[in-house]
């Protein structure tokens, strides 16, 4: 199967479908171009500066997290703030002009090109990357549980978030359960798979390290509800006063939306699971698809903009970032970290010949 996936033409037929499917759900509740750029004529740039600086603070947190997880995974010296931020935004770039979730292994590389002559490091650090997202899980599950029980809820959108709250829930258990294995583990001769998790399991030692835990997640849900807070008040950009369960409904299918990245922002069905909820706001379709357009140009804003300043001070290209696998190849980008153990403490190490 994955080596059916990972054929060219496989891919391309993959993201023509889906892109199909797109053009058949606009065309069957298409936006009516006039009311979208009325809805754009109407917007209060005020509300979309406010919105701009939430998500700066939502990436401010999201890296303070990372940095929380990299801190308790490897040992010292770990990198400064300053460094994992940049990696970070580096990565938020990558994945808002690339596809396949590239920027996950871009604000690796970063690191990684900081940090020289450690073995083992591109390992354990991919490690963070996925502790970091599972950390993801706990504001996702409380966010939807609070979307479930505030606000309208079509029906068409009920069974994603079931599955979403139930596959989160599973995910962190199993994490959770992984991270509380101490003994030793080799990476050579696993198989893709099991490498991954073996890699997963070095970065998720922060989840047997308490405190830092706690941290970790705190940051993760202040940046959650930063993002809240930015989808709410751009709400208020385009004159539309629905109230906040509406705006973490959106959050929640939007994300949705976007966990497959078939293409760079997956433009269009984003500004279809956008503005399909809204209809029961009593928001007319084509001005919730507008707002859209606008809520996924302010998340881009940000994560481009200081990007943009970070990929120059690291003097990495676009194209050094085109030719980087994406998340699902990890596995294909370890090789240096094969034969790495853990200490007592749980933190990855190079293990000692003989």
């Amino acid at each position: 199967m994955r080596a059916l996936l990972g054929r060219p033409l496989t891919r391309v037929a993959l993201v023509v479908l889906a892109g199909a499917g797109v053009i058949a759900l606009l065309w069957w509740r298409g936006p009516d171009t006039h009311t979208i750029a009325h809805a754009f004529s109407k917007v209060e740039w005020d509300w979309v500066l406010v919105a701009i600086g939430f998500n700066l603070l939502s990436v401010l947190a999201r890296a303070l997290a990372w940095k929380t997880v990299i801190d308790s995974a490897m040992p010292p010296p770990t990198p400064r703030f300053r460094l994992v931020f940049s990696a970070f935004s580096v990565g938020l770039f990558a994945n808002a002009v690339l596809p396949g979730r590239v920027g996950e292994l871009a604000r690796v590389g970063v690191l990684t090109r900081r940090m020289p002559g450690r073995k083992g490091l591109w390992a354990t650090l991919v490690g963070t990357v996925f502790a970091h997202r599972v950390f993801d899980l706990v504001p996702v599950v409380i966010l939807v549980v609070y979307v479930v029980f505030f606000a309208k809820i079509p029906a068409w959108a009920v069974t994603s978030l079931i599955v979403v709250v139930g596959v989160g829930i599973a995910l962190f258990t199993f994490a959770f359960a992984s991270a509380r294995l101490h003994q030793g583990a080799r990476l050579e001769g696993l198989s893709s798979v099991r490498r991954v998790v073996t890699m997963g399991r070095h970065g998720l030692g922060v989840m047997r390290a308490g405190w830092p835990a706690v941290r970790a997640i705190s940051f993760q849900c202040l940046g959650w509800l930063c993002q809240l807070l930015a989808v709410y008040t751009a709400m208020r950009a385009f004159d539309i006063h629905a109230p906040l369960p509406a705006a973490g409904l959106v959050l929640v299918l939007m994300n949705v939306a976007t966990i497959f990245p078939l293409w760079p922002g997956n433009v269009g069905l984003m500004q279809a699971a956008v503005a399909l909820p809204l209809v029961s706001y009593g928001v007319p379709y084509s001005q919730g698809f507008a707002f859209g357009i606008g809520l996924q140009a302010i998340e881009a804003s940000v994560g481009i903009g200081i990007g943009l300043i970070f990929l120059a001070h690291e003097g990495i290209s676009l194209a050094t970032l085109r030719g980087m696998p994406g998340a699902e190849r990890a596995d294909e980008v370890v090789d240096e970290a094969e034969g790495m153990v853990e200490d007592d403490a749980g933190r990855p190490r190079d293990r000692v010949p003989g």
